[in-house]
């Protein structure tokens, strides 16, 4: 392509480059760059990619992409946001693949990634769609799945990724949005059919620094989209839809009044079932995912798809069917013991708070919790997790996450300041895995053992690496040894 085409859209504030230059490829990483690129000079959290443009000239680069002039004999064009530019240079180079795809956007503090997969399920049951999904735990092209690297794609390799899933066949795409994505335009430009807003709790503060700029980086995505769904029982949902522009508005809730409401909610052990109401259409609806959660899940599902033409007892034939998700609320089997092993990736306050209240519900014996906080994170919601761990759960192991490059021990003693004054009995085991080994060894009849934290994660992240850690192997390799 052109330059000129790649920058089509763009505000240009000065240039020395010929605009029909042809260009090789696009990149942002001056380590990439090969002769007869564009380099786009991108600032970030640990470098500015400005600073890496000498090394791009040196490769090769035909033209620099930037915000400040470069110094130097250096083929540049000039625009005010390099990082919104790398969006359209994105759609540019890729021919705009979202275009041709029904795009729908799930953001919120938990519940995304479940969310993503019950409306995958419906659509492909019934809607006949193939289904792109984006997200934390893969990248899926249909039944294909790719390997992800965070929950929501640079916006240069999200157009790279759309169009992959545009040539194969593709109808929809469903996605999680982060606020990160949000605020630092990795969607931007993406037109959503399907906007939707799950819940917000606190997370993500060393980035935001307060919710109400936490909530507000998730109300972006109610800015760009079509059909903007949000949960009416979530306190934030008012300031969210505020200044939302899209069209038309849906509200789901158990609790408040909304356009989807569940009625005759009945948790149990392994399943929730409830009536879910719109307007004239009523149905029944079963999921065999346990926790009060997943009826938000589902009535967020539903609603994205009743919006796209899927009646409600279709929703609920298809959601009737699915199995769960990999590491939420996923029951680890533990045959001829009379004890229960609960996987989950809550790894923040509201989301261990929603597992242990959900827990205890159907829990016969004690809810005993094992988790950590990861290093190199919002530290703040340590002592957080450690009172709501001591206030709901019978037994509490706190153990490691992903320390990162942290010491584990410094993490436990951040989480311990929250148990302080709890009489609820703890201990401390920072291997993880013989922190499971204690909670299996030390199992009673009926209890329900809630391993939080890593969910679908296979490995534990120290000092930059990744090492083995399946929580489902670890779990039926020690019942082998119990059973010896």
């Amino acid at each position: 392509m052109t330059l000129k085409e790649l920058l089509a859209g763009l505000d240009i504030l000065s240039s020395s480059a010929d605009l029909n230059t042809d260009i090789h490829e696009v990149q942002y990483d001056s380590r990439l760059v090969e002769p007869g690129d564009l380099f786009i000079a991108v600032p970030g959290a640990a470098a500015d990619g400005h600073k890496f443009i000498p090394m791009a000239r040196e490769k090769g680069a035909a033209c620099v992409l930037c915000e400040k002039i470069p110094e130097g004999d250096v083929p540049f064009v000039q625009v005010a946001d390099t990082r919104r530019a790398l969006a359209v240079v994105g759609g540019n180079r890729f021919d705009h693949p979202a275009r041709e795809l029904t795009m729908i956007g799930i953001t919120g503090t938990s519940g995304k990634t479940t969310s993503t997969y019950l409306i995958k399920s419906i659509l492909e049951q019934k809607a006949g769609a193939k289904v792109g999904l984006i997200g934390t735990i893969q990248n899926m092209i249909g039944d294909r799945a790719l390997h992800t690297e965070r929950t929501t794609p640079e916006s240069f390799e999200l157009q790279r990724l759309l169009r992959e899933m545009s040539d194969a066949g593709c109808t929809h795409v469903v996605m999680e949005v982060s606020s990160h994505a949000l605020v630092l335009d990795r969607v931007y430009g993406i037109r959503f059919a399907v906007g939707i807003f799950t819940n917000l709790s606190q997370d993500h503060l060393d980035f935001h620094k307060t919710m109400e700029e936490y909530c507000d980086a998730k109300a972006l995505l109610m800015r760009q989209c079509d059909v903007g769904i949000y949960n009416a029982d979530d306190r934030w949902a008012a300031r969210l839809m505020e200044h939302a522009t899209c069209p038309r508005r849906f509200s789901y809730a158990v609790n408040a009044k909304a356009d989807l409401v569940a009625k005759n909610v009945a948790l149990h052990a392994g399943s929730v079932d409830f009536d879910a109401e719109a307007d004239t259409e009523w149905s029944h609806v079963h999921v065999g995912i346990p926790a009060l959660f997943t009826v938000y899940n589902t009535l967020d599902a539903m609603a994205c798809c009743w919006n796209l033409g899927v009646p409600l007892t279709e929703c609920a034939d298809a959601l009737a069917k699915n199995h769960g998700v990999k590491g939420r609320m996923e029951i680890i089997p533990t045959p001829g013991m009379d004890f229960t092993v609960l996987n989950d990736y809550a790894h923040k306050p509201d989301a261990l708070e929603k597992v242990l209240r959900s827990t205890k519900e159907f829990a016969k014996g004690r809810v005993v919790v094992l988790f950590g906080c990861g290093g190199d994170r919002d530290k703040t919601k340590r002592p957080v997790m450690g009172e709501i761990a001591g206030r709901l759960a019978d037994f509490v192991i706190v153990t490691s996450d992903n320390p990162r490059t942290e010491k584990p021990e410094a993490i436990i003693d951040d989480i311990l300041v929250g148990l302080r004054g709890c009489d609820t009995p703890h201990v401390t085991i920072p291997d993880r895995v013989a922190a499971i080994h204690y909670a299996m060894d030390n199992a009673q009849s009926g209890d329900v053992i809630v391993l939080a934290g890593k969910g679908h994660e296979d490995y534990q992240e120290i000092d930059h690496k990744h090492y083995p850690m399946d929580e489902r192997v670890i779990v039926a390799e020690h019942l082998r040894d119990m059973r010896k």
